[in-house]
């Protein structure tokens, strides 16, 4: 049994919290821009653990998804369900657990706010089929991760302003930048097994296209912060950013795997640069 457990906490990637900082990043700072600076603790709560707990059934659709293809990639070839240590059944199984769980969460939210989350469950769920006739999925994984953005707005204002909306393009071109970092790491096995990702389809064009995509997300986020009136510590927490967004020029330049992993997972701290920006400029007037 404690093997077991062992296998469905990597199932849903325990130990590898990163992909649900880079979706709770984006959510808080929605959070603290619909709530103006002053978020209720209740919604902070509810999105915070079902950030927590939809990251983790996307992980398992899409160990599902990619059973037959993981095998054949290096990085991925040791995960549960490819390796065949756990069933596909038992992964949709785990996967089915952990949504509902999300979905009994939100049941004291508005209707706008529960009809979004099915948009969500089926954003989430079929973004791992996208790499197999998608160009740039990295495109799709931005709307799936940043769709608690438009949620955070319905829970809190019961409806979802232009400005959301524009926060959600920000985060595609995050996306897209943070996970073409990471697909860099993979292309050789994508090439051979051919998987479409941002990393392939950029070509010798990818670290062009990552920077593009960082400048045009901090430009998204700068134009909707400035509508918002927020001004001082918000520019310092894009600041902190662009500086992060910077490194990692350094580290994929030239494109090796364990560098372009590494910038891959320091946006985490280019995240937290940005929220930082919006909680403090709201908190210190």
């Amino acid at each position: 049994m404690t093997n077991k457990l062992a296998l469905y906490f990597r199932l849903i990637r325990l130990d590898k919290p990163i992909g649900t900082v880079l979706l709770l990043w984006p959510t808080l700072c929605a959070l603290w821009l619909a709530g103006q600076g002053a978020p209720d603790w209740r919604l902070l709560l509810i999105f915070s653990i079902g950030t927590f707990l939809t990251r983790s059934a996307g992980c398992a659709v899409n160990d599902y998804a990619d059973r037959d293809i993981d095998k054949h990639v290096k990085r991925t070839a040791e995960r549960p369900v490819t390796s065949g240590r756990i069933s596909g059944k038992e992964a949709l199984a785990v996967a089915a657990v952990l949504m509902l769980l999300a979905f009994a969460l939100i049941q004291p939210l508005n209707s706008l706010t529960k009809q979004l989350s099915v948009v969500a469950v089926a954003i989430a769920a079929s973004y791992p089929y996208f790499k197999r006739f998608f160009a740039i999925p990295q495109a799709y994984l931005g709307v799936a991760y940043g769709f608690g953005i438009p949620m955070a707005f319905a829970a809190v204002q019961g409806t979802v302003p232009p400005l959301a909306w524009l926060l959600l393009l920000g985060n595609v071109f995050w996306a897209v930048a943070y996970d073409t970092e990471y697909a860099m790491v993979d292309r050789d096995d994508d090439l051979k097994i051919g998987i479409k990702t941002s990393a392939i389809t950029f070509g010798r064009h990818d670290v062009a296209a990552v920077m593009a995509c960082y400048l045009a997300a901090g430009l998204i986020w700068l134009v909707c912060g400035w509508q918002l009136g927020l001004r001082g510590w918000y520019l310092a927490g894009l600041a902190v950013a662009a500086g992060c967004a910077l490194y990692h020029y350094t580290l994929i330049r030239g494109r090796e795997r364990m560098p372009c992993f590494a910038a891959f997972r320091h946006n985490n701290w280019l995240g937290a640069a940005v929220f930082a920006g919006v909680a403090l400029d709201y908190g210190l007037r």
